[in-house]
C-alpha cells in the first residue's frame, strides 16, 4: 500500500476522480438507527470533495442528519477493475452560495430529478469531506493507494 503525501495530493484525486467517472454510479452506506442502510448514488468530485444531491426529506437526509458518517464505494468494470472507497462525513449544505456552487458542480441534469434550480427547496446538496479515500485495483488487491486528511 502507497501512503499519498501532500505533494501526490492533486495527481490522486485527479485519478480518482477519473475512475469514479467509469463508474459512473457507486453505492453509499449510511445507518438508519443502528441498522447499515446501501443505495446507489451518482456523486461527483469537485476536487477532493464529493457532491451529489437528495431531497430534504429523503431517507437518505434523515438519516444523514442522524450520523453523518458514510462509506461509498465505486467499482469499475472490467476490463479496469479499478476500485474507490471513501470514508467521510456528510454535510447536508443550506447556505446559498454553497448550493448555487453544488448545482454547477454536479455533473448531470439534477431538473431530471425533480429540481428546478439551486433556489428550490427540494435541492439538497450533500458534501462529502472524505476522511480516507483508496484507489486501487483488482478489488483492492494491487496497486493500492490511499490518501488520509491530516
Amino acid at each position: 500500500m502507497h501512503k499519498i503525501t501532500e505533494a501526490e495530493k492533486d495527481e490522486f484525486f485527479a485519478a480518482v476522480d477519473a475512475a469514479c467517472k467509469k463508474a459512473i454510479w457507486c453505492a453509499i452506506a449510511t445507518t438508519d438507527g443502528t441498522e447499515p442502510r446501501v443505495r446507489i448514488v451518482h456523486p461527483t468530485w469537485d476536487g477532493d470533495v464529493l457532491w451529489f444531491a437528495t431531497g430534504p426529506q429523503s431517507p437518505k437526509a434523515r438519516h444523514l442528519r442522524e450520523n453523518p458518517s458514510v462509506d461509498i464505494q465505486y467499482q469499475v468494470a472490467p476490463p479496469d477493475f479499478v476500485h474507490v472507497m471513501v470514508r467521510g462525513r456528510a454535510e447536508l449544505v443550506a447556505d446559498q452560495a454553497a448550493k448555487n456552487h453544488a448545482w454547477d458542480a454536479i455533473d448531470y441534469d439534477l431538473t431530471q430529478f425533480g429540481s428546478s434550480g439551486p433556489e428550490d427547496p427540494n435541492f439538497l446538496p450533500v458534501r462529502i469531506v472524505p476522511a480516507r479515500v483508496e484507489l486501487s485495483e483488482m478489488f483492492g488487491s494491487t496497486n493500492k493507494r490511499v490518501w488520509r486528511a491530516s
